[in-house]
């Protein structure tokens, strides 16, 4: 894979040039800005353009206007996929704050957009979508806003640090008593025969494979709640799964050293599993 990212419209060959970010940029000083993660099998975007309508839906959020359309960055990332030639699972990254100005709390109108997107390799989690993983409960200390994919992550960092030192691979937030989502994953538990999952309101973010799920669970008839629940019923639950970019629908078999049902990935996630792998041969078959 070629080293090439893009940046502000232009691509690069990072081995040629590097890009330069002032100091005062507010990305780096204040978090202002947003992010996108998009899926790549064997070269082939997944989902792409529900990112693209999610990273415009932040942006408004925060009041940062896009330095290009929709049309001008699908064809873009389309472009940085050939000139890098990537034909293997991957992510692009994507990221957009407000721009270079005297540090200052308050943001001016006409500050320009620093903007970039690059490609990793990123195989898929295969030992993990199999047997499924462990995970432990943190604190939700996030501001009110989650549903804002907002570039401060300090808090999903130091829960997935703090769910590591305990041999876990992923933290599931707890706020007020009720279980929210994961550090970066959507939660979901299946209690007789029907899905819970935490609504799509401010404390979560609505994820990109989290709707997918929604819509192929409707698809295959498995009932579906959109509730608040707390550990408890984790544990009382028959399985549980996260979902995200990166992880999919990913089996989580074991809370706090306790095993869910039967300690295995259960049917339904195995049924949703399946779903989503024909959905990503699918764009792979375009």
């Amino acid at each position: 894979m070629e080293p090439i990212i893009l940046f502000e419209s232009r691509f690069l060959n990072i081995n040629l040039e590097q890009p330069a970010i002032g100091l005062e940029e507010r990305g780096l000083q204040f978090g202002d800005g947003i992010y996108e993660v998009v899926r790549l099998y064997k070269g082939s975007y997944h989902l792409l353009e529900p990112h693209i309508d999610r990273l415009y839906r932040s942006m408004n959020a925060i009041q940062l206007s896009a330095p290009f359309t929709k049309g001008e960055l699908i064809a873009w990332l389309h472009e940085l996929v050939e000139r890098n030639g990537l034909q293997e699972d991957g992510i692009v990254y994507l990221q957009i704050s407000r721009g270079v100005q005297t540090r200052n709390h308050i943001f001016a109108a006409n500050t320009s957009p620093t903007w970039y997107a690059y490609l990793v390799k990123k195989e898929r989690p295969l030992a993990w979508l199999e047997n499924g993983i462990h995970a432990c409960l943190e604190e939700d200390i996030r501001w009110l806003r989650c549903d804002i994919k907002s570039l401060n992550l300090l808090p999903n960092v130091l829960a997935k640090a703090s769910a590591d030192r305990k041999g876990c691979a992923e933290a599931l937030f707890v706020r007020n008593g009720n279980v929210t989502e994961g550090s970066h994953s959507n939660f979901f538990l299946v209690k007789n025969g029907t899905i819970i999952t935490h609504p799509a309101n401010n404390l979560i973010l609505n994820g990109i494979v989290r709707q997918h799920i929604l819509a192929l669970a409707a698809k295959l008839r498995i009932p579906l709640q959109e509730e608040l629940f707390t550990p408890k019923d984790i544990r009382e639950a028959d399985e549980c799964f996260f979902t995200g970019t990166t992880t999919e629908v990913l089996p989580m078999t074991h809370l706090d050293e306790s095993p869910i049902g039967t300690g295995m990935p259960g049917p339904i996630t195995r049924q949703l599993q399946k779903a989503f792998h024909e959905s990503i041969l699918y764009v792979q078959n375009l």
